[in-house]
């Protein structure tokens, strides 16, 4: 589940961040991080609540009954993964620690690869033609 791997990166940013400590970032990320983080948490409440309105499961894996392309859908295919992006970079920089960046192209990947691709080929499967034109005009992050 993609909720397991943001906690597991937070916690890997965190021990990476606290044993091999490269001071990087001044007082500003103090107070960008969690702002950046915050915004990724009402992002993901937002589109989290697009798969109420919509009557759809929010789980990965589960057959869609309904294509969201509206509320931040509009902008982002991946509202929630990209929220989940947003409180991983929030937390690194307010714990100011550089090392542990390494791990947000890693989160990205990872969430592509096991989550992204295969939610898009089976959204694509159940609403192609609505779908195809969904993808055309929203990209896939932002």
């Amino acid at each position: 589940m993609p909720p397991v791997w943001l906690i597991a990166a937070l916690a890997a940013a965190w021990a990476l961040g606290r044993l091999v400590p490269v001071p990087a970032f001044g007082a500003w990320a103090a107070i960008a991080g969690p702002v950046i983080a915050i915004l990724g948490a009402v992002l993901l409440f937002a589109a989290a609540w697009q798969f109420r309105r919509a009557k759809t499961s929010i789980i990965p894996g589960d057959h869609p009954n309904a294509l969201i392309s509206s509320g931040v859908y509009r902008w982002s295919r991946n509202p929630i993964y990209l929220a989940d992006a947003m409180i991983l970079a929030g937390a690194i920089l307010y714990w100011r620690a550089i090392l542990p960046l390494i791990l947000l192209p890693l989160f990205v990947w990872i969430i592509r690869t096991r989550f992204i691709l295969p939610e898009e080929a089976r959204v694509g499967a159940a609403f192609p033609q609505a779908y195809a034109a969904y993808m055309a005009r929203t990209r896939r992050w932002i």
